[in-house]
């Protein structure tokens, strides 16, 4: 990810100051992007483990009773936690969960989609924060770092007390 940083200035160097940027050079830039991180050992990474998913039989099987045990709380939840059956179809969810997560290929696969996310992401956000440090960049956390506005965070409005108003 330094490398990525490092570029950016250089890619800087060929930016004039007040002029129009060239879409075209802009979606090209973006393409070699792309380019470069199919090529990177991450992706590989993902990529193998993935098919490692995807060819395992066991790990289908599993996903499998994973999908019914899923309609079965399902089915429970339409009728609220009161649902005789409610805990014991979650608890039966969750087991399967936790059987799926405790084969080697489907840890590893998870492992390399939460890189390539967070590696996305760092992407993403070091590209927006060139332009601007309140541009808002989407994330796949659900459970985000609060900042800014109305999450207890400073924010760059001009109303003033670092509130907004």
């Amino acid at each position: 990810m330094a490398s990525m940083t490092q570029t950016l200035s250089t890619a800087e160097q060929g930016v004039r100051e007040n002029t129009p940027a060239d879409m075209a050079l802009l979606i090209s830039r973006a393409f070699e992007l792309g380019d470069s991180l199919k090529q990177s050992a991450y992706v590989a990474e993902y990529i193998y483990w993935k098919e490692q998913v995807h060819n395992d039989a066991e790990v289908q099987s599993l996903t499998k009773q994973f999908a019914k045990a899923k309609e079965k709380f399902a089915e429970c939840e339409r009728f609220g936690r009161f649902h005789p059956d409610y805990n014991a179809a979650l608890d039966q969810v969750y087991a399967a969960e936790g059987r799926l997560d405790q084969v080697e290929s489907v840890r590893k696969y998870k492992a390399a989609e939460t890189f390539m996310d967070e590696l996305l992401n760092d992407i993403s956000r070091t590209l927006a924060y060139a332009v601007s440090q309140s541009i808002k960049v989407p994330d796949n956390n659900p459970n985000p770092k609060a900042s800014g506005c109305g999450n207890g965070g400073s924010c760059s409005c001009s109303s003033g007390g670092g509130g907004c108003g």
